[in-house]
């Protein structure tokens, strides 16, 4: 647990060292420590920053340190105030007292709804702010880094009626860290680490993902938080992985395709998914920086994450009043792993691959379409990798090898694919000065045509 705690304690000081911004000398607010908020069960502390100029109605929005932080060094190492001042919303700033000032986002308490403990005391904040400043409760949101971007992820769980959306930085799911009664190490069910999830090695379908969200509220049947996710490809203290898991997961609480309608590069090294919409204010986006570790958020996100909510005076999309249980799309009920033993004729395809690269590694997108005139259930994309290259993990796909002539397939949720139809999978892989795109596409034994 110390070694975890120092991985975070680096991160920590990289993310002070890449976006801190000077003061500026015009502005007379600054961070105040409020008491007496609420309910207030694990005595966490509460920071607040109202700027001079507040909008009509403002917004509000909960900022989340990291492992090891506290409120005002979140507040001294991010954007979120500066933005604050430009667009007059109000920033709360939660502190944790707990040893190592990680949040609790593992205990039973803390994954379901009026709990007792922290996500309790963070509203209780919240509705403090909106009765003493009258914020517009419709444009509540939440943000965070590390175990607040957990801590963005449990809230919108166990809170869809006060958050309208959030925005996680290098988080994993709602639940994923949730400590099991059975476990011999900690059998009080009590916050802790979850190397496991940690690690990566969690994974479930999304229908399981959703599942989770919607039972640490049962009986829940309102509209579902807007979800905006960022993560690095280079992460060892909370794997990458699991931002595919987020993915899954809030794609399936706002019953949209795990398809993205829009992958494109709004940074170098950044590669941009949206979900249900191509809209600034997606149901879900997803932000993946390559060969970034544990050190979010960078220069420039929190202004994204900041459009995501609509807080810099755009105007959010709403999710649906009844949000379905399960995509629109729903696959098989036992889809295929493994492509037919005769591959469908006539299964025409189109490959659309976009590549990041840096010194000696790359993440790669690749969609594929069925631009043939019959489904496709269960597939295999084959392709070589140029010399050089070597997949170290990967998602939405199984690969197999991991240089030269590769074989993806498809997994239990995206092998059914409809006329028409695409999906995207993707990995990364470490490189010798190649870094180019894979060539010579088949689909189940027919070649494609590429965009």
């Amino acid at each position: 647990m110390k070694r975890l705690l120092a991985a975070f304690a680096a991160a920590a000081a990289v993310v002070l060292g890449l976006v801190a911004l000077p003061a500026s000398p015009a502005a007379a607010a600054s961070l105040t420590e409020v008491t007496g908020f609420g309910t207030n069960p694990t005595g966490i502390r509460m920071y607040l920053y109202v700027p001079d100029r507040l909008a009509a109605n403002p917004g509000l929005l909960v900022a989340v340190h990291y492992c090891t932080g506290s409120g005002p060094a979140f507040y001294s190492g991010t954007e979120f105030h500066t933005l604050a001042d430009q667009y007059g919303f109000i920033v709360i700033y939660p502190s944790t007292v707990r040893n190592g000032n990680c949040w609790d986002v593992s205990s039973s308490g803390a994954l379901t709804h009026n709990g007792n403990s922290d996500p309790v005391g963070i509203v209780s904040m919240v509705k403090y702010v909106q009765s003493t400043y009258h914020t517009n409760t419709a444009r509540t949101y939440v943000t965070g880094a590390s175990s607040g971007g957990m801590m963005t992820n449990v809230l919108l769980a166990d809170y869809p009626d006060v958050f309208a959306g959030g925005a996680a930085f290098m988080g994993v799911p709602d639940t994923c860290f949730a400590a099991s009664a059975g476990d011999p190490s900690n059998p009080a069910n009590q916050a802790g680490w979850n190397s496991a999830c940690a690690n990566g090695q969690v994974s479930k379908t999304a229908q399981q993902w959703g599942d989770a969200v919607r039972n640490s509220y049962p009986g829940y049947s309102g509209a579902r938080p807007r979800m905006q996710l960022f993560h690095g490809t280079a992460d060892t203290t909370l794997n990458y992985n699991n931002f595919g898991e987020e993915i899954k997961q809030w794609t399936n609480v706002l019953g949209v395709s795990q398809t993205p309608v829009l992958t494109d590069t709004p940074q170098s090294g950044w590669t941009r998914t949206r979900y249900g919409s191509n809209t600034t204010q997606a149901p879900v986006e997803g932000i993946s920086v390559a060969g970034v570790g544990h050190s979010l958020p960078l220069s420039g996100q929190a202004k994204m994450a900041i459009s995501f909510f609509g807080l810099d005076g755009s105007s959010p999309t709403t999710p649906p009043t009844t949000p379905p249980t399960t995509p629109p799309t729903t696959p098989p009920t036992t889809p295929p792993t493994t492509p037919p033993t005769t591959p469908p004729t006539g299964g025409a395809c189109r490959i659309s691959t976009q590549v990041s690269a840096w010194n000696t590694g790359l993440t790669a997108n690749i969609t594929i379409t069925n631009t043939s005139s019959a489904a496709i259930n269960g597939w295999s994309l084959a392709f070589t990798l140029p010399s050089g290259q070597n997949i170290t993990n990967g998602w939405n796909a199984t690969y197999s090898p991991t240089s030269g002539q590769v074989t993806a397939k498809n997994v239990s949720y995206n092998g059914s694919l409809p006329a028409g139809g695409s999906t995207t999978i993707g990995f990364q892989a470490t490189h010798t000065g190649n870094s180019a795109a894979p060539t010579g596409y088949t689909l189940n034994g027919t070649a494609c045509t590429t965009a």
